[in-house]
């Protein structure tokens, strides 16, 4: 694999070598060193979060500060001041961009600087000039700033930073130097550190700083939040100002590594190698080759983290993403003429460039590229299908004497079956046509607009209640792992979407207190239910979940009073917090029990745990079968009798998992985690409510397995006094199924597999008969229809009494082969309030005679239209009086088409 790479990390040739910068850095130096500048400057190393972020806001992590974003929105408080992060990304705004472009891509690793309330741009600005050009050696005379348009404290530390040019400090406007997270919220003005490739890169004699091509690279981009967007559009200083940065490392290392483009440093360039190797062309043989090889190589990228992430791909959300992806990765290998599986060897390329820096690549490897290669194949068949569905509609319209094919279809194609629009488009002017692309364009436009709306719920009425609740309140004390019961304080109550300082009657409602033994829902574990008691009311609580982070809701039904300030007592319903606790504990030994026997590779990718089952999805390719169901269930419940005792610890997330504890696809751990140990065979990070010992669990029942899309599978079970209702109720069916069938339960398999053969009989029979029926109704109809003869065939017309369509069809398909001189039948039949038309045409006189054809017309009479294939049509509509005209109607164009001259 390496032979290549070895010697590419110290050839130039091949490169455009930008500038002579002092030393060649490896990606790997780069990320080291920039996390060691800032740790020695008082910043906490932060691990990079999943691809998958804990935000309902949010498909994809695609920025460095999104793990930190309720410290940016004082949603929480922050463990520490200062913070460092190497953080994964992916943003697909640019994707058309990738591979046209020296510096956009999909994936990508984001290095950053943040101070949450701590430093500010005076010290941010020097910094991120001392690490560019005093640590990288980056000479600064290819370095331009740029700064907000009004932002004169941003100008003036940069123009007093020691070896900054003054001129090269340039203003813009708020599209390139104003950053926000939204329509409202903090945002504040950026300072952008640009590269200067030089002037051959440069579009146009009045190329400068700011310009969108390859000449200036976006390096390093600061963010000082010092505002806060109100409703009214106002900006209102904040009261504490936060720093978030961004680098990319790929840029970057361009830089350092003398190479013309990001795809050409070291954690990509053997990804390019091996495609090349693939195809048998090089980077430079031609652009449309080399827009491909790069897009593969992003592609390819993007889609390994994401699936090591948890992503499978689907239709939706961050899965239609991945989606996306791998078929505009599979699309542009067939352009290079690549056949067959190719991307999940391009998988195992990154996991060898990356795989230690993230170990996750390594150990879902198998994962990764099962998951790949059966979306592969997958795709292979949707090309089949598109390519099949856009011929057929290229010769109807060309029929019809179109040249453009409606966006409607183009839209069809590429939501619904994945279709490339690249594919499409090709296809389509190699036919001499083209495609409506603004039809297109609206209507993906209203799919990102429903889009954009649905993930806009979390910012409603309802999350400006939560948020205000938790900047007033603070966060809620959980206190359940020790108690079920304690008293407490009410610190907000919300009705209706509106905080309010008290409430009287009897209606629903949602408290906030101070602590509570209440477990919120998190983990896929649901939230606790119960009673919270005041003097002069209680509340029956229904659920408890977060409202925002680390405010526990509590929602319920009040009756009598109730106000902020009140002392309560608030108290779990104790059994169905041991019925939770129970299945919660027997997932962790069903996710041991299915890597036993199925391998590592099957991972928790969700779950549900209520207080009557589990549900358990993980990472797997086929269906389990019966008899590994039976094993995972045997090793599970052998478990259970072991009588293990169930430990919690809490320790740094980091050492937990050193130490071996698992951490889950897409959840989030703080920095200090709760390790379940279940005996010395499972150790999982976890925040949910577990029972003292395995024996506690009960025992523990798989009632259903099925997929749930993608290398996905799902296992659904019972544990404790659950199964014991299950086998009851089992029991109770095999009881009654002994009555009905008069025999003892070991008998009845038996007794149903008799019974099921002498049902078979009876169809037989009665599909002889039916048989027999419709051959002697065609034969009287034969007799009885209206005949005409032309061009020496024979045509046959009737009405019949009422029908449905599929007895239609079967009539006209006997009476067709009735005699050889027919060369077709059409039937009417009136059925209620609807007339239903049928065609059949020999296959003799398909050419002459168009089924489809003959029956539109008739059905016009009927107020309808038609469908069909050439030999058989058929039609229908509300107008039962114009059955008669339809099968005039049809006649007549018979006549017409066959006395035509040829």
């Amino acid at each position: 694999m390496f032979s290549f790479f070895s010697s590419f990390l110290f050839r130039r040739g091949g490169f455009h070598v930008l500038k002579n910068e002092v030393e060649f850095l490896k990606s790997s130096e780069i990320r080291d060193i920039f996390l060691e500048f800032f740790s020695s400057r008082g910043h906490h190393v932060a691990p990079g979060s999943s691809l998958v972020p804990d935000d309902p806001t949010l498909l994809l992590t695609n920025a460095g500060m999104v793990q930190f974003k309720p410290y940016f929105l004082g949603e929480a408080p922050p463990p520490y001041r200062r913070a460092t992060s190497a953080q994964k990304c992916v943003r697909t705004t640019d994707i058309e961009s990738v591979g046209i472009t020296a510096r956009h891509n999909t994936f990508f690793e984001m290095l950053g600087n943040f101070s949450f309330g701590d430093y500010y741009k005076d010290e941010a600005i020097p910094w991120a000039w001392e690490f560019l050009t005093s640590v990288l050696e980056i000479d600064p005379g290819s370095l331009w700033m740029s700064v907000y348009e009004e932002d004169d404290e941003a100008e003036r530390v940069w123009k007093s930073t020691s070896g900054v040019a003054p001129e090269r400090v340039i203003r813009l406007g708020a599209q390139d130097n104003f950053w926000d997270m939204g329509d409202t919220g903090p945002c504040g003005p950026c300072s952008e550190i640009l590269y200067d490739r030089g002037e051959k890169f440069a579009c146009s004699h009045a190329c400068g700083p700011g310009c969108d091509c390859d000449r200036f690279l976006e390096l390093w981009n600061l963010v000082f939040m010092q505002y806060d967007r109100r409703p009214d559009m106002s900006l209102v200083e904040l009261p504490r100002k936060n720093i978030d940065t961004g680098m990319g490392l790929e840029r970057v290392a361009a830089v350092k590594q003398g190479a013309s483009t990001i795809f050409e440093i070291d954690i990509i360039m053997p990804v390019i190698e091996a495609i090349t190797g693939l195809c048998g062309v090089r980077l430079g043989d031609s652009p449309g080759a080399d827009i491909s090889v790069k897009v593969i190589a992003d592609h390819s990228r993007a889609a390994t983290f994401l699936i090591s992430d948890g992503v499978m791909p689907s239709n939706e959300g961050r899965g239609y993403i991945l989606r996306r992806l791998l078929r505009r990765a599979v699309r542009h290998g067939r352009l290079l003429g690549i056949e067959g599986h190719f991307i999940d060897a391009l998988a195992g390329v990154v996991t060898e460039l990356l795989g230690d820096v993230y170990p996750g690549l390594k150990e879902r490897n198998k994962l990764v590229t099962g998951v790949i290669t059966s979306e592969e194949e997958s795709f292979d068949q949707t090309l089949d299908r598109g390519v099949e569905l856009l011929s057929n509609v290229i010769e109807e319209h060309k029929a019809e004497g179109k040249d453009t094919i409606g966006g409607k279809t183009v839209f069809y194609l590429h939501d619904t079956l994945g279709f490339p629009l690249e594919l499409t488009r090709e296809i389509v002017s190699d036919k001499g046509m083209k495609i409506d692309h603004e039809g297109f364009g609206v209507l993906m436009e209203e799919q990102r607009e429903r889009a954009r709306l649905s993930r806009k719920g979390e910012m409603d009425e309802e999350g400006a209640a939560y948020s205000e609740a938790s900047n007033r309140c603070g966060r809620s004390r959980f206190e359940g792992y020790e108690r079920n019961r304690l008293e407490t304080t009410v610190t907000a109550i919300i009705i209706d979407e509106n905080s309010v300082e008290s409430v009287e009657g009897e209606r629903d409602i949602e408290v906030v207190l101070e602590r509570t033994p209440f477990y919120a829902e998190s983990g896929g574990q649901v939230g606790d239910s119960g009673v919270i008691e005041g003097l002069t009311g209680a509340i029956a609580v229904e659920t408890t979940f977060y409202g925002a982070p680390d405010l526990a809701i509590h929602r319920g039904r009040i009756s009598g009073a109730l106000k902020v300030g009140d002392t309560v007592t608030a108290s779990v319903d104790v059994e169905r917090r041991l019925a939770i606790a129970r299945n919660h504990s027997a997932t962790h030994l069903v996710h041991w029990a299915l890597r036993d026997v199925l391998g590592a590779h099957a991972r928790q990718a969700g779950s549900l745990v209520a207080p009557d089952r589990l549900r358990f999805d993980f990472t797997h390719f086929d269906a389990v079968s019966p008899d590994e169901i039976a094993r995972i269930e045997m090793l599970v419940n052998e478990r259970v009798l072991d009588d293990a005792p169930v430990r919690v610890t809490v320790m740094a997330r980091e050492a937990a998992i050193a130490g071996g504890a698992m951490a889950l696809f897409g959840e989030k751990y703080g920095e200090e985690a709760r390790v379940v140990e279940i005996g010395d065979f499972s150790k999982e990070l976890c925040g949910g409510t577990h029972v003292e010992r395995a024996g506690n669990i009960g025992p523990v029942r798989i009632t259903a397995e099925s997929s749930v899309g993608a290398g996905l599978r799902r296992i659904e079970a019972t544990s404790g006094f659950e199964t014991l209702r299950h086998y009851r109720f089992i029991e109770g069916v095999l009881r009654e199924t002994e009555d009905l069938l008069k025999v003892r339960s070991e008998s009845v398999p038996l007794r149903v597999a008799e019974m099921l053969i002498r049902v078979k009989d009876i169809e037989r029979v009665a599909a002889k008969e039916r048989s027999k029926s419709v051959d002697g109704m065609a034969g009287e109809i034969t007799d009885k229809a209206k005949r005409i003869t032309v061009g020496g065939a024979d045509f046959l017309f009737a009405r019949v009494d009422a029908v449905d369509q599929s007895r239609l069809r079967n009539l006209a398909d006997v009476m067709i082969k009735k005699e050889e001189s027919i060369g077709a039948v059409a039937l009417v039949a009136v059925a209620g309030e609807k007339a239903q038309l049928v065609v059949k045409v020999a296959k003799g006189m398909v050419g002459r005679l168009n089924a489809r054809d003959l029956a539109d017309a008739g059905g016009k009479m009927l107020g309808g239209g038609g469908g069909g294939r050439e030999d058989m049509g058929i039609a229908g509509g509300p107008m039962i009086n114009g059955a008669d005209a339809a099968l005039l109607e049809i006649e007549k164009a018979i006549k017409e088409k066959i006395e035509a001259p040829l």
